[in-house]
């Protein structure tokens, strides 16, 4: 049970793992620029491991808030300030499910995908989308630019949100002096 303002230990253990995972996942999506294409392959299969992993995180953290709701937020904060809160945490959850889904969209579409099995951390197979699989390879290869300009699109909308999401409790913790960080600190 969480204590009176603050989170239970699951939620803040799936708040920080969530964040630290998709943090790692920007870096090494990033850094593909910057190593030569023999070497890229791994780093695109590692980034869709933890892509998926964030999206089972996910999953059982939304389950986890359904059945243990947050803390309300602090009498203190005027109204508009709880609506904003509110929506950007919808939308965070949003993104967070629709970027793994996409990006797997994006992959089961990719033109070389039956040749190139998707493994979860090298361990195990991972199955691709079906449907896309199966469909026909002009069409297959205009999806595949489809999903992957919605993951990249909402992969921009990740980073407008996370730097809102940060500003917003910094804000409250330094101006507000209100003990926002230690709502989600362990």
């Amino acid at each position: 049970m969480a204590q009176a303002g603050k989170y239970t230990r699951v939620a803040i253990a799936f708040h920080w793992l969530i964040a630290a995972l998709i943090v790692a996942n920007v870096v090494l999506i990033w850094s593909t620029t910057l190593v030569a294409d023999d070497t890229i392959r791994p780093l695109i299969d590692t980034h869709k491991s933890i892509g998926i992993t964030v999206l089972g995180l996910a999953a059982m953290r939304l389950l986890w808030r359904m059945a243990n709701p947050p803390p309300p937020l602090p009498p203190s904060y005027p109204g508009w300030e709880r609506w904003a809160a509110h929506a950007a945490h919808l939308l965070l959850y949003v993104v967070i499910f629709c970027l793994p889904l996409t990006g797997w969209l994006h992959d089961s579409a990719w033109k070389d995908a039956a040749t190139h099995p998707m493994r979860l951390f090298g361990l195990f197979p991972w199955p691709r989308i079906g449907w896309v699989m199966g469909v026909e390879p002009d069409a297959k290869e205009r999806l595949h630019d489809l999903f992957g300009l919605m993951h990249t699109s909402i992969a921009y909308v990740l980073y407008a949100l996370f730097v809102v999401h940060v500003a917003g409790a910094l804000k409250h913790q330094l101006v507000d002096k209100e003990p926002e960080l230690q709502r989600m600190l362990p």
